[in-house]
């Protein structure tokens, strides 16, 4: 049987805008969900929240201004590590802003 290569997850975050706290939180949860998969992340542009899976931007706060969803991001993993291709990630509900 043919082994599948692990997915390489890539995230991008602005550490100006806080977004370190959620990228820890972020990688804690890939970890527990797909312990063989690498998770790489770097400070980046501001504003950013980028994931990529294999080069592929699957999430991008800065087009969303959300953050992805979790288990929907965990799903795509699964998902390339069965050969099948990426997709745009789900984002988290937006619960943080008011309009007045």
């Amino acid at each position: 049987m043919e082994q599948k290569e692990e997915p390489d997850v890539t995230i991008e975050y602005c550490n100006k805008c806080g977004y370190l706290e959620k990228y820890q939180e972020l990688l804690e949860y890939l970890q527990q969900e797909h312990p063989s998969v690498k998770v790489k992340g770097h400070e980046g542009r501001r504003g950013s929240f980028e994931v990529t899976v294999n080069g592929e931007t699957v999430h991008s706060k800065l087009s969303t201004l959300a953050y992805p969803d979790y288990e929907d991001l965990s799903k795509i993993i699964k998902d390339v590590q069965s050969g099948k291709s990426t997709r745009k990630c789900k984002e988290q509900p937006i619960t943080s802003c008011s309009l007045s």
